[in-house]
């Protein structure tokens, strides 16, 4: 069998939707898994549809899952519910600058295609500040005005200058140059090496002021934390 090496990201396009002027919500796996938990709880509990995905090159790893190996493609979906696009969740970003400006622009490209009037994207800020069990959730924008607003709600802006960065970061820069407004969900995390479920619950609870809509019982999160927290007494003993 030949196997023919792709150099270029590739996008399938599944079906049409019918979305006007939805939110679009887009962010990849990241720190502690912040995104990837948000993303797939959000999938699961308001059962969305796929309606395109990316494929990246192939990957340059096996996993060996113990005396046999596992050989498979990424894939990054687009799905759609009520008002909303989804977008990304899963297994990994993308491993070059030139697959990350393409997938942004796609992203930007499908945003337009349906008059999506506001990106969200969402991550892990790393922190030193001992969080414990209530991380909170700050935030940053792509507009002073937009800024304002967000703050006016309550919510916290990230502290300081710094430097966000793969697609959680880096599609808000696409959004901005491309007349869309963007704003990013950061939860705190101490240890970016476990899942941090309760990160990705903050950010939720944030996402849900924030557009009025409901993701699914998120205590589910809670308990998915107790059980790492588990897992990690038992190591320790």
């Amino acid at each position: 069998m030949t196997l023919c090496i792709i150099s270029d990201m590739e996008f399938v396009k599944v079906e049409e939707s019918d979305l006007r002027k939805p939110i679009m919500i887009a962010a990849m796996q990241d720190m502690g898994n912040v995104a990837s938990i948000a993303i797939d709880f959000i999938n699961k509990n308001i059962h969305t549809k796929l309606f395109r995905y990316a494929y990246p090159p192939y990957p340059d790893y096996v996993v060996d899952t113990g005396g046999q190996i596992e050989y498979k493609r990424l894939k990054w979906e687009y799905r759609y519910a009520n008002d909303l696009i989804i977008f990304g969740g899963g297994q990994g970003q993308p491993q070059t600058n030139t697959e990350l400006y393409e997938l942004c622009d796609d992203v930007i490209g499908v945003a337009k295609q349906y008059s999506a009037h506001l990106i969200y994207t969402l991550g892990a800020f790393h922190t030193d500040r001992i969080t414990g069990k209530q991380p909170r959730t700050l935030f940053t924008t792509t507009s002073p005005e937009l800024t304002q607003q967000v703050s006016k709600m309550g919510f916290e802006t990230t502290p300081g200058s710094s430097l966000i960065t793969g697609f959680n970061g880096l599609i808000l820069g696409f959004a901005k140059i491309n007349g869309i407004q963007g704003i990013g969900l950061y939860g705190e995390i101490n240890d970016p090496t476990i899942p941090q479920y309760r990160a990705a619950k903050s950010v939720l609870q944030t996402l849900e002021k924030l557009t009025y809509l409901k993701f699914g019982n998120l205590d589910e999160l809670d308990a998915m934390a107790e059980a790492v927290d588990n897992e990690i007494n038992k190591m320790r003993k």
